[in-house]
């Protein structure tokens, strides 16, 4: 698998995890708690393998910007959280900061 691939693979995980920590209840419900172990346990273990390939700053920075943005969203539709333009223009800040960073990625 490429390492594109895995940095989905890790997004997602981290996602999962960050979303589950809302129904852990202070790590009181198991279940949820499990989800949370074991999505960052993923999220970790994949974005080890992307850097393998890709610059770490390059890699952390579309983790945690897109990892960012897709909780945001997640909390919007499954939690049903307050959802404005001020929200939105922070989501596609950080997309667009994603975007930037990748390009940079190559010159020194």
């Amino acid at each position: 698998m490429s390492a594109l691939g895995f940095l989905f693979i890790a997004i997602v995980s981290e996602v999962f995890a960050s979303s589950m920590l809302k129904l852990t209840a202070g790590f009181k419900r198991l279940l949820p708690s499990l989800g949370v172990v074991i999505g960052y346990g993923a999220a970790f273990y994949f974005l080890s393998l992307t850097l393998q390939s890709l610059p770490i700053g390059t890699a952390y920075a579309v983790w945690a910007g897109l990892g960012t943005a897709l909780t945001a969203v997640v909390g919007v539709v499954f939690y049903k959280e307050y959802f404005n333009v001020k929200k939105l223009a922070g989501i596609l800040l950080i997309i667009i900061g994603v975007v930037i960073l990748n390009l940079a990625g190559g010159s020194h």
